[in-house]
């Protein structure tokens, strides 16, 4: 298995596109206030490997998170219109500082909130050729779930967006997809309980073993955990993408990552 997973790891840095999704727990303090520091090597990083020849394409969760810290809120409503509210007033916060940190090194960014009902098979397409012509005029297309609007998917706790960040890059068809989390990658056991888990380095097929060991809640400001992304794997396996996952504590690791150097868990067919 050593050889194999070099083999891929390898691979990773001819990648061309590829869809970076990072979660609340990345974007911020556990406060729910904006991680200044952590944001701004995320966007140099991701500045500098699209002026490297990558076409990059970020997924963003945090306006939840960040409306919540904006409005002094420190706990995740309960409410539909609670969670539409920090919604609302976080997603104009979160595209204010990536227009802002992205401008620096002179990459334009585009807003894109989707649903799941412009994600269906027959409305695909217009995402498709919005997402090919703004890669092709240089810009960074930042995706969102619309949690403003997207009331079934608040109300079923429905509304992360590692599977969101799969069908991005499914319909992008992206040579690579990266989950950065709070987590260095997929353990055999909760390393928040048991520290002598081990990080399983390389993944070849989701099975009952992987399904049994994906689990745990993600923090109180984010809505995710193992399993949805998982499910992402899943269905990136489907498009044939593989799948990263990595601690967005440390954005610099992507250069790591782009270096052929093993980083988290690799999910490849």
């Amino acid at each position: 298995m050593p050889c194999r997973h070099q083999r891929k790891m390898k691979a990773i840095s001819e990648r061309k596109r590829i869809v970076v999704k990072v979660g609340t727990s990345t974007l911020t303090h556990r406060t729910g206030r904006l991680n200044i520091r952590r944001v701004e090597q995320l966007v140099k990083t991701l500045a500098d490997l699209q002026n490297a020849g990558h076409e990059v394409i970020l997924v963003s969760s945090g306006a939840i998170g960040l409306g919540m810290g904006k409005l002094g809120l420190m706990e995740r409503p309960k409410d539909t219109p609670g969670k539409q509210a920090c919604a609302a007033v976080g997603q104009c916060e979160l595209m204010y500082l990536y227009d802002n940190l992205f401008s620096e090194y002179s990459i334009t960014v585009a807003q894109l909130l989707l649903t799941k009902y412009v994600l269906l098979e027959d409305r695909r397409k217009n995402v498709e050729n919005a997402l090919e012509r703004l890669i092709s005029q240089g810009v960074i297309p930042v995706v969102n779930e619309n949690d403003t609007v997207a009331i079934d998917e608040l109300e079923l706790e429905m509304g992360e967006n590692d599977s969101l960040a799969a069908v991005v890059a499914t319909i992008a068809k992206a040579d690579l997809l990266i989950i950065m989390s709070d987590i260095d990658g997929l353990y055999d056991s909760d390393p928040r309980s048991n520290p002598d888990a081990s990080l399983i380095p390389v993944v070849h097929e989701i099975n009952e073993k992987i399904h049994a060991v994906a689990g745990g809640a993600g923090t109180k400001f984010g809505t995710g955990g193992m399993k949805t992304k998982i499910n992402a794997v899943e269905i990136a396996y489907e498009a044939n993408i593989d799948v990263v996952l990595m601690n967005g504590q440390h954005p610099r690791k992507l250069y790591d990552l782009f270096e052929d150097k093993p980083v988290g868990t690799l999910f490849s067919k």
